[in-house]
């Protein structure tokens, strides 16, 4: 079960983290064999599946972003703890809102994650 403390100090981080364009310190985040589903994984590669798996695949997309979006900065607007998760909405790319849901190992690192956006 995660703890308020642990979601809210993740999510804090998180949103610190982007907002540095640290490409390393933002992968620090996750497991090596993370998963991420994104509606822009599939905008930005074409791949329909919209999933990548692999914290170096991962990084050379979100390395590719962060040169597209140089200005890229979220802002937090909620936290929710659940089991084994954390859900973090934030306003982020033109001001649009999205929800990140990050599921952890134990040993505290993001083995997989799921990326929603409102429709604007």
């Amino acid at each position: 079960m995660i703890k308020e403390r642990f979601a809210v100090d993740f999510a804090n981080d998180w949103i610190n983290v982007w907002n540095s364009h640290d490409l390393t310190k933002i992968l620090s985040h996750y497991s090596d064999d993370i998963e991420m589903t994104s509606p822009m994984i599939a905008k930005v590669t074409g791949d329909s599946s919209g999933v990548l798996k692999g914290k170096d695949v991962l990084g050379a997309y979100w390395g590719k972003a962060l040169k597209m979006v140089p200005d890229l900065h979220f802002e937090l607007l909620s936290v929710c703890a659940g089991v084994d998760s954390v859900a973090v909405q934030y306003r982020g790319v033109g001001g649009r809102v999205a929800i990140e849901v990050f599921s952890f190992r134990a040993d505290g690192k993001v083995v997989k994650a799921y990326a929603y956006y409102e429709e604007k």
